[in-house]
């Protein structure tokens, strides 16, 4: 796939990502609703893990995606909201915790920091992006910080997000007998594709009003 070099660029790739997406839900959903008793039961299974994984796979897109857009302008990371700053360190500051680095070391990262704003944002780190496998509140809610997108609109929908996707999720995939309703299907579909909805909007929202730039 082509970069997003232009405001169209990056809003057509998120939306193609996502449109396929939703088809796949979509048709799963029709499937069910046509289903006898036995098929049913097995396809709602199907559902949750197909409507996490769309989940979980549109977030690492569209916030890669988005970050590669804002690399391609090339900014100073002076011209850009300190969040971009911050992301530019945060990977170094977690190698400190699990490595013996000395006082001299920690001294020279302090003044990389502090002499460092005229550095160009010009490359993703795709750690930054790292839905664990597990994609919970808790993890969304980092790469929201990442990202600079407000997290808190998407709270009311953190124990969806935990409980109906995900654990459901992780008890289907390591074989337990999980059952899922018929009458959860329309709660699972509709709030799935609402969840990838608003939040590849918040990204396109900034990538149109360049509020990815310092105020």
């Amino acid at each position: 796939m082509s970069k997003p070099y232009t405001v169209a660029d990056f809003s057509a790739q998120i939306t193609e990502d996502r449109n396929w997406r939703i088809k796949e839900i979509s048709d799963l959903k029709a499937a069910i609703t046509r289903g006898d008793n036995n098929l049913q039961r097995v396809l709602l299974r199907a559902l949750v893990t197909i409507c996490y994984a769309h989940w979980e796979g549109y977030v690492r897109f569209s916030a890669r995606k988005y970050l590669e857009h804002v690399a391609l302008r090339r900014f100073q990371y002076g011209e850009l909201d300190r969040q971009f700053f911050r992301n530019y360190f945060l990977p170094r500051l977690a190698a400190l915790t699990i490595s013996k680095v000395s006082i001299a070391e920690r001294c020279d990262l302090i003044d990389e920091i502090l002499n460092s704003s005229d550095r160009r944002f010009s490359r993703v780190n795709e750690d930054l992006i790292n839905t664990k496998a597990n994609l919970n509140f808790d993890v969304f809610t980092d790469i929201c910080l990442v990202c600079g997108v407000h997290a808190q609109p998407f709270s009311e929908q953190a124990t969806f997000i935990d409980v109906v996707l995900l654990r459901r999720r992780n008890a289907i995939a390591h074989g337990e007998d999980t059952l899922v309703a018929l009458p959860d299907l329309a709660e699972i579909t509709n709030h799935t594709i609402a969840l990838m909805r608003a939040f590849g909007d918040a990204l396109e929202n900034h990538v149109v009003l360049r509020t990815y730039k310092a105020a």
